[in-house]
């Protein structure tokens, strides 16, 4: 998953941090600071003056009974907690946020229910109720809270959703997204990943809906008001809260029992035929999983749900599963790149059934344990399970490890596992870094280990011995460590520590640079930080315990010419046959690192390519291609050396070299163009024509069976488009007349849907005749498709913003597609600092979300007006966003380019 929080005061929260400095400072040194307490909404002082609760009381069962109106979006509720108290205290301390307290009562041991007075302080979301006597350890208690609140009009907590049905009545909702920090809107709770306890659920109804929760429903009877009150079955595992899910809709479902557990797909009606892709994925991989963990799913049913308006791509609450409809939804015309989208999500989901629900971090530092299994399992299990497009996955996963290594390049990148604290840094852990970085370092760790499953057996112990509990990374790495020291390899081999290994590439920030230096028989390697903004500290200390693997011109195609060699310090020496003309490290790019050769090691490679463009594997290939740029943007290699390896494009048609090259090529030239160097512009266009020009030519527009060409056609004809090459924009325009002529009834390959649809976009009859379109289609990928291409009009942000004919679950995506272009970027820049207000309600500060709209707004810059600009902006936010992670990413990006050009642009017109 990748969003959502609750909101605090930083301000007074950093005033309470200063005060204790302060009284620090006027004791002696010798008297500890007395801690400063809040005072409570009632004037009274508030006992806990931490974010993180006491660990005094550990929550073992809950009972819940909800009351959603969905006529006056409001809700009552009733929540029982039992308890047991792990250390003598006099105060309980939980979460509660916008909820109205109405009744509390507490009962210790087998005594007596009485009142209680609950105090709140709402900067922390935090509720607490004092007692005179302590509790002792050992014993019982059960806390009682009624409640009321409203719907949640966001997309978190126990929110509020609508549809139209295809009569066009608008149809209403209800549904949860709790995680990382929002159970505590729909319930007071201990809402943090470590207070695990069991779950039992009643929710009330009106007859013509039904609702969902994590267990099957095991009653539903009549109550006040013809109303039914649906009763769930108690979970059968102990749960952390963000897991919690319950849905109150008109859904219907599709059923398949698989494994001794019934799967279900369930979407609004009219999308019931959709679902059936959805199903069958789903049985497949929880097939998969079950035999590939060796742990049987542990839940009675699993439900996929496809929820209208849903920001996350997906959310994985055990058992039942929600969705964006796009995540979810494929037509029986949908392109198989289309599959994918849904097959990779449906696979990440599942994934974490077993990472993350049955075993669960401790605390949000170490969320790659539950995001970086999942992203990596949810490649590895689709090209195990040999899906037609199981080809694509892998270069979708080569895709995704080029750009984490970009963005862990930045100063302003954070390390795997980080410490945080306040909601908004808990929720910009929902990154890159925790999804993608993670997922890479477990790809490599399993490359660098002897045999092909000692990896699997790894985490089969891990999951079997830390089942139902809460871990962090430590524990990951020592229970891997244990089983390779316990198993028949031979322990005297340099992979064999891999608690060793692994922590310099959790507890640091950055990736390796490494370094090849060869002189006949010896390749001295040497390895440093790979830091775009020069940081001195950083470079000194840095080291990684790198599983280096290469290749050389005797041998560079089967998996067995892969040689390893651990580099653990500054720089280590390797002895190679004098006879060797080229090496190529990190074979197939699974090493989370970037080579330099150095000039000779260099054009050794490019002369090889030149000559016998499949002398390297096409990942090797794209692997070069990405480290060339990153050294030039590091300031290792000039732009000529770039151009120089580039010039045996014209023999490529292999999908991965293609796009990374295509992507790289592109940002130069919006860059440019986005300066108005309109000469280099040109130049750039007839370049990038001149390596693609022929293999544009060559792409077809009709249906195409491989996954890895439609892929591939995209990518050249969207850049065709996109460059104004006269045959694109014709064969475009004239499959979309085609499309309209027809009502819709003539169809566009999935893969050139995007390209049709934004060459379309360009006039503004055809722009009105999308518009129109998008409100009438029915299929969710097409839809977004659809409203992608809307970069020229300034009124589709405000559409977004709104939510009336576009979702405002898409407005990053839209904002996104307006920065993309010349005509756009700067109406975007000026829409996010008019409507920042209104964007941050929508999604919180430091959601993935915000880092996505900031970053689409911002990374296009090259100047120091700019530059100005944004700092200037954001450093007046204050508590509303200036102390996020992703403005320094931002400001640093706009650096970078602003460098990168002042060094490149003296050069170009030689180069060009």
């Amino acid at each position: 998953m990748h969003l959502h929080q609750g909101k605090q005061n930083s301000l007074l929260v950093s005033l309470v941090s200063s005060g204790n400095v302060l009284l620090s400072g006027c004791r002696k040194q010798t008297t500890p600071a007395e801690p400063v307490y809040p005072i409570s909404t009632n004037g009274e002082m508030f006992p806990w003056a931490q974010l993180r609760l006491p660990q005094s009381i550990q929550p073992l069962s809950y009972e819940l009974t909800l009351n959603p109106d969905l006529d006056k979006m409001t809700f009552t509720g009733t929540t029982v907690i039992t308890m047991t108290v792990r250390h003598d205290t006099k105060r309980i301390v939980l979460h509660s946020a916008n909820l109205n307290i109405t009744k509390a009562t507490f009962k210790l041991g087998d005594g007596k229910a009485t009142d209680v007075t609950v105090l709140e302080y709402k900067p922390r979301q935090q509720i607490a109720v004092k007692f005179s006597e302590e509790l002792k350890a050992g014993q019982q208690c059960v806390l009682t809270l009624n409640y009321s609140a409203n719907l949640s009009h966001t997309y978190d907590g126990f929110y509020n959703s609508s549809y139209s049905d295809k009569d066009g009545n608008k149809r209403v909702l209800a549904a949860t997204q709790f995680e990382p920090l929002s159970a505590r809107k729909a319930f007071p709770c201990f809402d943090e990943p470590s207070f695990k306890a069991t779950f039992q659920i009643k929710i009330s109804r009106k007859p013509d809906y039904m609702t969902l929760s994590n267990m099957p429903k095991v009653l539903s009877e009549l109550i006040l008001l013809g109303l039914q009150l649906d009763e769930f079955e108690k979970t059968s595992v102990k749960m952390s809260t963000y897991l919690v899910a319950f849905v109150v809709a008109n859904f219907t479902p599709i059923s398949k029992n698989v494994s001794e557990t019934l799967v279900s797909v369930y979407s609004v009606p009219e999308k019931k035929e959709h679902t059936e892709y959805a199903l069958d994925t789903a049985c497949k991989l929880l097939e998969f999983y079950n035999s590939f963990f060796e742990i049987v799913y542990p839940l009675k049913k699993l439900d996929l749900v496809a929820i209208p308006d849903f920001l996350a791509g997906a959310m994985e609450n055990w058992g039942l599963i929600t969705f964006r409809e796009t995540s979810l939804l494929v037509g029986k015309q949908s392109s198989l790149l289309e599959k994918q989208v849904v097959a990779s999500v449906i696979a990440h989901e599942l994934a974490h059934q077993w990472f993350g629900n049955l075993v669960t971090m401790s605390w949000w530092n170490d969320l790659w344990l539950n995001e970086g299994f999942a992203t990596y399992m949810q490649y590895i299990s689709n090209m195990l399970c040999k899906h037609p497009q199981s080809q694509l996955v892998g270069n979708l996963f080569l895709d995704v490890r080029f750009r984490a290594l970009e963005k862990d390049a930045l100063n302003s990148s954070h390390a795997v596992s980080t410490e945080v604290n306040t909601p908004e840094q808990v929720e910009e852990m929902f990154d890159s870094v925790s999804y993608e970085k993670g997922a890479s370092i477990l790809l490599m760790l399993n490359a660098s280990l002897p045999g092909d499953q000692q990896f699997r057996k790894g985490i089969i112990q891990y999951l079997n011995q830390f089942s139902g509990l809460n871990t962090d990374t430590d524990n990951l790495w020592n229970s891997l460590t244990q089983l390779l020291f316990c198993s028949q390899v031979d322990v005297s081999t340099q992979h064999q520590n891999v608690s060793e290994m692994m922590s310099s590439w959790t507890s640091q920030k950055g990736f390796p640079l490494v370094t090849v230096d060869r002189k006949g028989d010896q390749v001295t390697l040497t390895q440093e930080h790979f830091l775009l903004t020069s940081d001195n500290a950083t470079h000194t200390s840095s080291l990684w315990h790198i599983p280096v693997t290469y290749i050389n011109d005797t041998c560079s195609l089967a998996p067995d010419c892969k040689q390893v060699f651990t580099l653990k310090t500054k720089s280590e020496t390797l002895k190679v046959p004098q006879s060797i003309k080229w090496l190529k490290l990190n074979h197939g790019n699974t090493g989370f690192y970037i080579v330099h050769y150095g000039d000779d090691g260099w054009a050794a490679l490019i002369d090889a390519l030149i000559n016998n463009v499949n002398v390297l594997t096409p990942e090797d290939r794209a692997s070069l291609i990405h480290n060339m740029f990153a050294l030039s943007r590091l300031g290792r290699v000039s732009f000529r050396q770039v151009l120089s390896l580039l010039n045996y494009m014209t023999n490529e048609t292999e999908t991965p070299p293609v796009t990374e090259a295509l992507l790289q090529l592109n940002n130069i030239y919006r860059l440019l163009d986005k300066r108005q160097e309109t000469d280099f512009v040109s130049r750039m266009k007839v370049r990038i024509l001149s390596y693609f020009g022929s293999l544009m030519r060559n792409q077809t527009w009709d249906e195409e069976i491989s996954v890895s060409k439609q892929e591939l056609r995209s990518a050249l004809l969207e850049t065709a488009c996109n460059l104004n090459v006269d045959s694109c924009i014709r064969q475009a325009k004239a499959l979309f007349k085609k499309y309209v002529e027809s009502n819709g009834t003539a169809h566009i390959p999935g893969d050139l849907q995007r390209v049709v649809f934004t060459v379309a976009a360009q006039s503004e009859e055809s722009w009105s005749t999308l518009l129109e379109k998008y409100s009438k289609v029915s299929y969710d990928a097409e839809k977004r498709k659809i409203v992608e291409p809307f970069h020229c009009v300034h009124r589709i942000l405000k559409e977004g913003l709104q939510g009336n004919i576009i979702q405002t679950q898409e407005l990053p995506l839209v904002i996104n597609t307006v920065s993309s272009s010349f005509s756009g970027y700067l109406f975007a820049w000026d829409f996010i600092q008019e409507n920042w207000n209104q964007l941050i309600e929508k999604f919180p500060v430091g959601s993935f979300s915000i880092q996505k709209i900031i970053k689409s707004t911002t990374s296009q810059f090259s100047t120091q007006a700019h530059l100005n600009q944004v700092q200037g902006f954001f450093s007046s936010l204050k508590e509303r966003g200036s102390q996020m992670r992703s403005v320094q990413e931002a400001l640093e990006t706009i650096r970078l380019n602003q460098r990168w050009m002042d060094r490149n642009l003296p050069s170009f017109n030689e180069w060009l």
